[in-house]
């Protein structure tokens, strides 16, 4: 994920959750929080547990953050967000508890009185860890065609280039699903598997061959004792959840687009 990636997510995290943008320039934006978000992401419950027993008037912080050093301007006081970071993580959770699931719908950008259809997508983003004693993460933006099962990589930037609403805009109807929303989320799993089987995995073979190694010095350690204390089953248990190679596919969060048909 990109650093202009993560600006643009932020972007659609802040607006469609009611934050202002006090200011949103060239790597930093700065947001004034909602009460709502204040309490998901500022960690002050002694502040809002106070202010609801005493009727105060309540007071949300703003935020000030940085997805560019380079471009950000010098004498900005902003915590820096990039991929790994835990405030970005933090804003992933969130979007996970507050708006898991959406519904847009394409505006036209010209009005001739013709009904237009418009067909539904599933878009998901979703995460795709490789977990051994190290991490790597990658977030994968995917659309499937609901109608015809065509998928689009880089949804997320797809969906940028259109113009979208909560509702459904003047002379336009939508089109039934043929493929329903559980089996779309199936293909686009067994979408990401089939591409999985097609990498290399030797950062797995790697993380074999360190935990042999370690079980090897464990094992000399402990001597050739048939009977071994509690504690070698520990260790040795231990070894196996630090390098044991995983993949897990986590969905970020998604939701149903009704776009003009461009397929």
């Amino acid at each position: 994920m990109h650093q202009h990636e993560i600006h643009q997510f932020l972007e659609r995290y802040f607006t469609a959750n009611g934050c202002e943008l006090v200011s949103n320039g060239d790597g930093h934006m700065t947001v004034q929080l909602t009460i709502e978000l204040d309490k998901e992401l500022m960690n002050r419950p002694f502040y809002w547990h106070y202010l609801e027993k005493t009727g105060g008037i309540p007071n949300p912080m703003s935020l000030s953050l940085v997805t560019d050093g380079e471009k950000a301007p010098d004498d900005l006081k902003g915590e820096l967000v990039h991929f790994g970071s835990p405030r970005l993580h933090q804003i992933f959770r969130s979007t996970r508890n507050l708006a898991g699931y959406i519904r847009l719908y394409e505006e036209r950008m010209i009005s001739d009185g013709q009904q237009v259809p418009l067909h539904p997508w599933l878009g998901l983003n979703i995460k795709v860890s490789h977990v051994t004693h190290l991490k790597k993460d990658n977030i994968r933006s995917i659309g499937l065609n609901l109608i015809n099962g065509h998928i689009q990589e880089g949804f997320h930037d797809f969906l940028l280039s259109k113009k979208l609403t909560p509702k459904i805009p003047d002379f336009s109807f939508t089109l039934t699903p043929i493929i329903k929303p559980k089996s779309g989320i199936n293909r686009i799993q067994s979408y990401l598997l089939q591409g999985i089987e097609k990498e290399s995995f030797e950062w797995a073979d790697e993380a074999r061959n360190k935990w042999d190694e370690d079980l090897q010095l464990l094992n000399h350690f402990y001597g050739d004792h048939e009977q071994k204390p509690e504690s070698y089953q520990m260790e040795k248990q231990a070894l196996k959840e630090q390098y044991e190679p995983k993949i897990s596919i986590d969905i970020i969060n998604g939701g149903i687009f009704y776009l003009q048909h461009s397929h």
